[in-house]
C-alpha cells in the first residue's frame, strides 16, 4: 500500500484549502489521505507536565465535527479517496513531524487559526518545513489553472536531486511542463574558497549560468521524457523570480539552502509571497514511490 500523504487541519479556512489541494494530490498519487488534527488538551504545553488524559465532551465534539468537516472537503475535491482521519497530542508543528514519518507528503496551510490578522505566513507552516522529514507542501493560494506549469528553483548546487526528482515527478503527475528556473545575483562560485569578481560581465556570466543550469538538468530530460522542459536563466534575486513565476504556477518547487533547520531567505520569500502552493524539498521519504 502506498505511503499517506499527510494534511493538518486546524479549522481555519487557510487548512480546509490545503486539505482540498492534499485529497487532489492523494489521488493523483493513488495514496490515501492522513487528515492530522493536533492540540494540546491544556491551553499551553508545560515541560515536564503531563497533559490531561481527555478533553471535555465539548472539546472532544468539536474535534470530531472538525474532522468530519475536513473528510467531507477531501471527498468533494477527490471522490473515492481512502480517508481516515487521527488527532494527536503536542503543539502542531512538532505534532504533524511527527505524524508524517510515515508520510511520502505532508501539507499545510500558510496560516492557522492562532495567527494574526497581518501574518503572511504562519510559524507551524514554517516550522514543518524546518522539522518534516518528507516534502512539504504550504498552500497559500490556489494554484493557477491558465496556462498553469510546475516551476522548481534551480541553484546548480550538486545537492538538488530531491528537489529536481519532486519536481519532474509533479510535473508528470499533472501533465504540466516544468519551468526550471535559475536565478542569480553574482556570478556562481565553483569550489570551496573560490571569490566572487567584483567587476564582471552580465551577459557573459549569464551564458555560463546558462551552462549551469543545464549541467544541472544532466540526464533528467531522459528520465522524463514525456515533461515538457523550459530552461530559464535570469538575472535577479532567486525569491523576487520564482515569486513572480509563481503568478502562473500549479505548485513551486524549491530546496533549502541549509541542511539544518535554517531554510533560507528565498524559501521564506517564497512562504511569504508565493501567489501558488510552495513544496520545500529537504528529502525525498524514502518509502515514496520512484518511477
Amino acid at each position: 500500500m502506498a505511503a499517506p500523504v499527510v494534511v493538518g487541519v486546524d479549522g481555519s479556512a487557510s487548512s480546509f484549502q490545503a486539505v482540498a489541494w492534499a485529497a487532489e494530490e492523494a489521488a493523483l498519487r493513488g495514496a490515501p489521505l492522513r487528515v492530522v488534527h493536533a492540540a494540546l488538551r491544556w491551553a499551553y504545553d508545560v515541560p515536564l507536565v503531563p497533559q490531561p488524559a481527555h478533553w471535555g465532551a465539548d472539546a472532544e465534539a468539536s474535534v470530531r465535527e472538525l474532522l468530519r468537516q475536513a473528510t467531507e472537503r477531501a471527498h468533494a475535491a477527490a471522490p473515492g479517496l481512502e480517508v481516515t482521519t487521527e488527532v494527536v497530542d503536542g503543539a502542531a508543528a512538532g505534532a504533524l513531524a511527527a505524524a508524517a514519518g510515515t508520510a511520502q507528503l505532508a501539507v499545510v496551510g500558510s496560516r492557522g487559526r492562532g495567527g494574526f490578522t497581518g501574518l503572511l505566513l504562519g510559524s507551524v507552516g514554517r516550522d514543518l518545513a524546518a522539522e518534516a522529514p518528507c516534502p512539504v507542501v504550504v498552500v497559500r493560494h490556489p494554484p493557477a489553472r491558465d496556462g498553469a506549469e510546475i516551476v522548481a528553483g534551480v541553484t546548480g548546487r550538486p545537492d538538488q536531486e530531491p528537489v529536481l526528482r519532486f519536481a519532474f515527478e509533479e510535473a508528470a503527475l499533472r501533465g504540466l511542463p516544468l519551468r526550471a528556473l535559475h536565478a542569480w545575483t553574482h556570478p556562481a562560485t565553483r569550489a570551496p574558497g573560490d571569490m566572487q569578481p567584483l567587476v564582471y560581465d552580465v551577459e557573459g556570466v549569464g551564458q555560463e549560468e546558462a551552462r549551469l543550469l543545464a549541467e544541472s538538468l544532466g540526464g533528467w530530460r531522459e528520465k522524463f521524457p514525456d515533461v515538457p522542459l523550459v530552461e530559464h536563466v535570469v538575472h535577479e534575486h532567486p525569491g523576487k523570480a520564482l515569486v513572480d513565476a509563481s503568478e502562473t504556477a500549479e505548485l513551486v518547487v524549491v530546496g533549502p539552502r541549509s541542511r539544518g533547520k535554517v531554510l533560507g531567505s528565498t524559501v521564506y520569500a517564497l512562504l511569504h509571497h508565493a501567489h501558488a502552493p510552495v513544496a520545500v524539498v529537504r528529502h525525498l521519504a524514502p518509502h515514496a514511490h520512484r518511477p
